[in-house]
């Protein structure tokens, strides 16, 4: 797999990377984002997968985020891929920003003509993960992956369908009911279909029902309570389907905080240390 550097840039000790890459399950050149902490000159180190919302790309997280201090601190290599493909042509796929480019809600699409590019589950968890640990000094054995909003489904949802690639997870705001919204509803009808049976496969409180305490070591979502978007999110319903599961989870619901990076920057560090306590205890 050939990777271009587009840029990189001296972070917190460690490397802030860009990359571009031809990618066989999307079909399409693909970009990926990447803080290497100083731990990776001398060997493998815990890898932490970003999924971000809709409308960002790799750079959001990174910008926005102020995740390389804590990553560096951790020393965990720290990934954040694009939000959709890219150029693929598909009509229509720029007229909403909530479906389409920008907005691939990290699902394997079944639906012509989507099913073609739109691949976004395959991409991350099969080939942006074995580049990750192969081309770069990701440790395959220590994964985890956390999200915003429709990245929060994304984490959420590639953790549960794959606990033993993913040892740790946590989100930042979720559409944890997909099939329950408007964002999902539209989402999952385009790329999967109306039969609303296929879309439970990504809907995470659907898999929780159907989940027996996949992490042991607990699952941890913020969400604020001034969130513009709280009525698409449905936190109540993943909370009560991970009680149904037996599955440890710290929701922590957070007076006056809404849905952006200010919210996500504020409990950040949060975060960074319970995915080390898990990939590296």
């Amino acid at each position: 797999m050939a990777l271009e550097l587009i840029s990189e840039h001296r972070c917190f000790g460690g490397w802030q990377r860009f990359y571009k890459h031809e990618s066989t399950v999307i079909g399409l050149p693909m970009r990926f984002s990447v803080f290497v902490p100083a731990e990776a000159a001398s060997g493998r180190v815990p890898v932490l997968f970003y999924l971000a919302g809709l409308t960002c790309t790799e750079e959001t997280f990174m910008i926005k985020g102020g995740a390389q201090r804590h990553a560096a601190e951790h020393g965990i290599l720290l990934v954040a891929p694009d939000t959709s493909p890219r150029g693929a042509g598909v009509p229509g796929e720029t007229d909403n920003w909530d479906f389409g480019v920008g907005a691939g809600f990290y699902v394997n699409a079944t639906q012509s003509p989507w099913d073609q590019h739109y691949r976004m589950d395959s991409y991350i968890v099969e080939e942006l993960h074995g580049i990750v640990t192969g081309e770069l000094p990701g440790d395959a054995a220590r994964t985890g992956i956390f999200g915003h909003s429709m990245g929060g489904h994304g984490a959420l949802v590639l953790a549960l369908r794959n606990p033993a690639k993913f040892r740790s997870v946590s989100a930042f705001a979720p559409i944890a009911a997909p099939s329950q919204c408007d964002w999902g509803k539209k989402a999952l009808g385009g790329y999967l279909g109306p039969d609303t049976a296929a879309w439970r496969g990504y809907d995470a409180t659907e898999l929780m029902k159907a989940a027996q305490q996949p992490f042991p070591g607990g699952i941890l979502v913020d969400q604020g309570l001034k969130d513009q978007f709280l009525h698409q999110l449905h936190p109540d319903a993943f909370e009560a389907a991970c009680a149904v599961a037996g599955q440890p989870l710290t929701l922590r619901r957070h007076e006056g905080y809404d849905h952006g990076y200010y919210f996500i920057s504020t409990f950040m560090q949060d975060h960074l240390a319970h995915h080390a306590a898990q990939l590296k205890g």
